[in-house]
């Protein structure tokens, strides 16, 4: 049995038995104070000289002195001389002095004699002691109390849970901020009023259990947690200072979030240190990341494990990524044969990327059965792919949704593809986004081909915020330049979607984000955004910007222009050229582009190409 809780304490004062080689200075001129008065006789010299000499570890020394003062009815000495004998082996005997000293009073005798009940299994009577060691502030017998109770699902458990950390007992505010913790992940804020105090637990929260008008308010249970972690953390405890970390991570006090990491780590916590080295590759000391992540690692760590075998990849140190990898797969954490499999992959090892992938998607890894799907889809076996697909994705794999889709849209299956596409969607995946879209657009349902083309925008897509521009600009009503002195309106938000589209290199935004800038006269901005369309190869940017110059005066560069525009399918650029060759005599190149303009159409622009060809043919002729 661990003597009286988490160490034993004596005189009922709170000091500890130590061993002898850790005595406190001074501890021998006061054992030499107290001798002389306990060998005439004095019980209280007998009580504390007997407590000195135990915590020293001198039990031949210390067991007559208690003794002696035991039998002059000494109940400090009763309970020490009871945790003596337990010490020495004698429980049963050591019970029999603690029941002295605890119906004497003595709270740690009580909470002794509660613990060896129920060591041997004698609840009742455990629960008996304790509550009487906890009634009396005794904060270990509060915690052994409250954990007695907890085994049983006792709803009182946590005021004794409670009543311990406000003494100062460390293990009980840890683990009344974990009890607290689980509550605040069930609670549910969107129900509750803005300001408004948190549900009430038990409602023998507070020592007593009783409440009273004009009470403090009760805390939220994921404040009060953090409030509990902290007076933890504070006395030492390391797994609380590790969530406190957590905590403080998550809501971006991330300096203050390294000093408890940091705290946690040096008292021997390995996922401590594993987030301390998370939190340094961000800052972008991938150096001393590497050096924590060791530590855990070398700890049996798997998630440190994890990220040394990523952090040796990338320097392209592949024979020791995979063995900290391997290490990871050891410590029990499955993402070491994904991991794996992702490295054999990337060196087209397919037959062992196969196996690693297999071995982490049958052990639950979605997202190494979508890996496997996507390596079976490559190689061939599309029927193989697809049990594969739907698994990762009926296990919440946004991405393997998204292949599913592809699948399904290969096989013309269009209802099933946006199914999943939707699906992929709903779980923040861009491009299922757009294409679930594009989908919805083309059953006419423009509500939800909205709904979904902003997401997609928003998420990055460039196409995404085209398409939603169009589905905006085709609802604005024609608008024509302004007139003179008239006020340029407000841009529309279809122009807002364009420009993001254009500004991502989108070269039908860009066209479009032109022409809306040459309909309300800005020439500058017009030109910019049709020259960047052109170089990027749009025969409808290079048109139009050979409009633009035309207007400007400058048809040679216009000229320029169209013929790209031209010689990659634009049929209006063919006829303007032929046109710009008339005027200027050129017949034989004029009716060249005339027939080109005829060849590309569309039908409008071939049949005055055509009348523009005979022309000059007849022309050349006479």
């Amino acid at each position: 049995m661990d003597v009286m809780g988490d160490k034993a304490t004596l005189l009922e004062t709170g000091r500890f038995v130590q061993p002898a080689d850790r005595e406190e200075p001074g501890a021998a001129a006061e054992e030499a104070r107290h001798r002389p008065a306990a060998e005439s006789g004095d019980v209280e010299a007998m009580s504390v000289l007997g407590a000195m000499l135990l915590r020293r570890g001198d039990l031949d020394g210390a067991e007559p002195q208690l003794r002696a003062a035991t039998a002059a009815g000494d109940r400090a000495a009763a309970n020490n001389l009871g945790v003596l004998l337990h010490q020495r082996g004698y429980a049963d005997e050591a019970a029999g002095w603690w029941r002295i000293a605890a119906v004497a009073g003595s709270a740690p005798a009580a909470h002794a004699l509660g613990r060896h009940h129920r060591e041997r299994g004698d609840e009742p009577a455990a629960e008996y002691w304790l509550r009487q060691s906890a009634e009396q502030g005794h904060a270990l017998g509060a915690y052994a109390l409250a954990d007695l109770l907890e085994h049983r699902s006792d709803v009182g458990a946590e005021r004794w849970m409670r009543a311990a950390a406000e003494h100062g007992h460390r293990e009980a505010a840890y683990r009344l901020a974990r009890t607290l913790d689980r509550r605040a992940a069930h609670e549910r804020p969107e129900g509750a009023l803005r300001g408004a105090p948190a549900p009430a637990g038990d409602e023998s929260g507070a020592p007593g259990g009783a409440t009273a008008t004009g009470a403090r308010r009760k805390l939220p249970a994921a404040a009060e947690a953090e409030q509990w972690y902290r007076q933890a953390a504070a006395r030492g405890h390391r797994r609380a200072a590790l969530h406190l970390g957590a905590i403080l991570e998550k809501r971006g006090e991330l300096k203050e979030a390294g000093r408890w990491y940091l705290n946690s780590a040096k008292d021997g916590e390995p996922r401590a240190a594993c987030a301390l080295g998370f939190l340094l590759r961000d800052a972008g000391d991938e150096e001393s990341a590497g050096v924590w992540w060791l530590r855990a690692a070398q700890e049996g760590d798997g998630n440190a494990a994890n990220a040394l075998g990523a952090l040796h990849a990338q320097r392209g140190e592949t024979q020791t990524a995979e063995r900290w990898y391997r290490a990871a797969m050891d410590a029990g954490d499955i993402n070491g044969a994904y991991n794996l499999g992702l490295l054999c992959a990337e060196q087209g090892r397919t037959v062992q990327a196969d196996q690693w992938y297999r071995r982490a998607a049958y052990a639950g890894h979605r997202e190494a059965a979508n890996a496997l799907a996507v390596l079976l889809l490559q190689g061939g076996d599309a029927a193989g792919a697809e049990p594969w697909f739907s698994k990762a994705a009926e296990a919440g794999s946004v991405d393997a949704a998204f292949n599913l889709g592809i699948l399904y849209a290969g096989r013309d299956d269009e209802v099933a593809a946006l199914q999943w596409y939707e699906r992929a969607a709903a779980g923040g995946h861009t491009e299922a986004a757009l294409q679930a879209g594009i989908a919805r657009l083309r059953d006419g349902d423009e509500r939800d081909a909205e709904r979904h083309l902003r997401c997609a925008a928003g998420g990055g897509s460039a196409e995404g915020a085209y398409r939603l521009a169009t589905v905006l600009d085709a609802r604005q009503p024609p608008v024509g330049p302004p007139a003179l002195g008239e006020c340029v309106s407000e841009r529309a938000e279809c122009e807002e979607w364009y420009e993001r589209a254009a500004e991502q290199g989108h070269r039908r935004a860009q066209v479009r984000v032109g022409m809306l800038a040459a309909a309300r006269g800005d020439i500058v901005c017009a030109a910019r955004w049709y020259r960047e369309a052109a170089e990027a190869g749009s025969r409808n940017g290079a048109f139009n910007l050979g409009l633009l110059l035309a207007r400007e005066g400058s048809e040679p560069e216009a000229a320029l222009w169209w013929t790209r525009a031209a010689d990659a399918g634009h049929g209006r650029a063919a006829l303007r050229l032929a046109l710009l060759c008339a005027r200027r005599g050129d017949l034989v190149e004029g009716q060249r582009w005339a027939h080109r303009a005829v060849e590309l159409g569309p039908a409008e622009v071939s049949e005055r190409a055509g009348r523009l060809r005979d022309a000059l043919r007849s022309e050349l002729s006479a």
